[in-house]
């Protein structure tokens, strides 16, 4: 067993037993393998494990990955932009992409409906909540997520499967739960009033056990499967 095998099969153990201690199925949690700034090479490594749903954080080497493994007939994979969408970039992303995890402006929203090409599937997309209310975190806040979710759930070539937030790093458990908990009642809240409402995108590596004790639906994990980044590239 490869590297990244290994790495793979160890999160998704401790997936499993989180979810177990808490009562959940693992099946109803969602592994995102973000593999921003990871050559082609690792992600096929990854595929090969079984991983399906990959994250990225920059738009055009996102799109190169996805044109990549377009022509190597991996047609079910599933790519999810994860990263702060720029205006100008929102084409791409609506064009080449399956999932937006970070709506936090109609603007942003009104310009991938338009974007969407009518032959792809609707986008499917998370609104962003900057849950620990941090000035460098795009997101909004709680209070605004009632007349955001409408306004997004309303764009045709959109759909509206949940939220995701990346809440400040918190040294203990009960700390991470308490916040993770917040994002879970408001999830839960606009599953309640729509239909396509399905995912919490919550939980990185730090703090994934409180996330998933929470309640959410998908883990985003980068290093612990692809090893450190390199960002001098």
């Amino acid at each position: 067993m490869n590297d990244i095998a290994h790495n793979l099969a160890q999160v998704r153990d401790k997936i499993s037993a989180a979810a177990t201690r808490c009562g959940r199925a693992s099946e109803e949690i969602t592994l995102l393998a973000v593999s921003k700034t990871k050559p082609a090479s690792a992600i096929a490594e990854a595929i090969a494990a079984g991983q399906r749903a990959f994250g990225e954080n920059y738009v055009q080497e996102g799109v190169d990955k996805i044109l990549r493994f377009r022509e190597t007939e991996n047609t079910d994979l599933e790519w999810h932009f994860i990263g702060p969408l720029q205006s100008n970039k929102s084409r791409l992303v609506a064009e080449h992409f399956d999932w937006c995890h970070t709506i936090d402006r109609l603007k942003i929203a009104t310009r991938l409906n338009e974007q969407r090409p009518a032959t792809m599937p609707a986008l499917n997309v998370l609104i962003q909540i900057n849950i620990s209310d941090e000035n460098s975190k795009s997101g909004i806040a709680l209070d605004e997520l009632d007349a955001l979710a409408a306004e997004v759930a309303a764009l045709p070539q959109l759909t509206l499967r949940g939220l995701m937030a990346i809440p400040a790093p918190e040294s203990s458990y009960e700390r991470q739960f308490a916040v993770a908990r917040q994002m879970a009642v408001a999830f839960e809240a606009l599953k309640a009033r729509y239909q396509t409402v399905d995912t919490l995108s919550l939980g990185m590596s730090d703090d994934m056990d409180a996330a998933i004790a929470a309640g959410s639906t998908m883990v985003r994990i980068g290093t612990a499967i692809f090893g450190a980044r390199d960002y001098s590239k």
